[in-house]
Formats: C-alpha cells, structure tokens, sequence
C-alpha cells in the first residue's frame, strides 16, 4: 500500500518537472523559472524513487526492484556526476533531452502504477473469497 502512495507522489514531481519544461518551450516561462521549477523537484524524485526501490527489495517483489533499480541507479550516476540539476545556461540546449528523459520515466512510472493497481485489486479480491 505504502508503494501505491510514493507512485503516485513519484508521479505527481514527475509531471510538475514536465510541465514547467513544457512551459518553457512554449515561451510561457523564462529560463530562470522555469529551471528554478524543475530544479526543486528533482532531489525530492531522487528520494522518493530509492525509497521506493528499497521498499520493494524489502517487501520482496524481485520483478519490480529489478523494473526500479536501473532508473535508481541512472539517478544516482546523474547525482554522482553533478548533472542532475538544469543550468540556466545551457537550458535551451538540454530542453530536448531533459523532456525526452522525463516522459519515458513518467512511462515507467505509469507502467508501475498499473502493475500496482493490479496487484492491489488481485489481492483484495483473493482476500475477499
């Protein structure tokens, strides 16, 4: 139950992060904003996905740790190699990549949460009869 809840806050950073890179594009937001936006949300994705990752390796669903764990471990070699926040520089140089990063974990992360749901309505229903 407790990974049903960081999904969806895993979910919810994702999309504030996409959306203000989608502003940006769009010429809605400066580059100081919108990086100031996107920039106070990924640490707090960082986290959420480790714990996530632990909580997993904890409870023993192998498939789902082995699904987190290259997306953990991409976090941390961003983290490593201090490339995890967006510079305001460089920002309309590295808008494709970022929003291209963003929406295949936002894929993954829905993919997640579906595997979730269904593995939480399988085990009310076996509860049930």
């Amino acid at each position: 139950m407790a990974s049903y809840l960081l999904l969806w806050m895993l979910f919810c950073v994702l999309n504030l992060g996409l959306l203000a890179i989608v502003f940006h594009a769009a010429d809605q937001l400066d580059p100081f904003e919108a990086t100031a936006r996107v920039n106070k949300f990924v640490l707090p994705e960082f986290i959420l996905q480790w714990i996530l990752c632990f909580l997993f390796l904890v409870t023993g669903h192998w498939v789902m740790v082995l699904i987190s764990l290259p997306i953990a471990c991409f976090h941390l070699t961003l983290y490593l190699k201090r490339k995890h926040l967006i510079d305001v520089t460089e920002v309309f140089r590295s808008l494709d990549r970022e929003k291209k990063q963003r929406v295949i974990k936002l894929g993954i992360y829905l993919v997640f949460l579906c595997i979730t749901i269904f593995r939480l309505d399988l085990h009310c229903c076996l509860l049930l009869s």
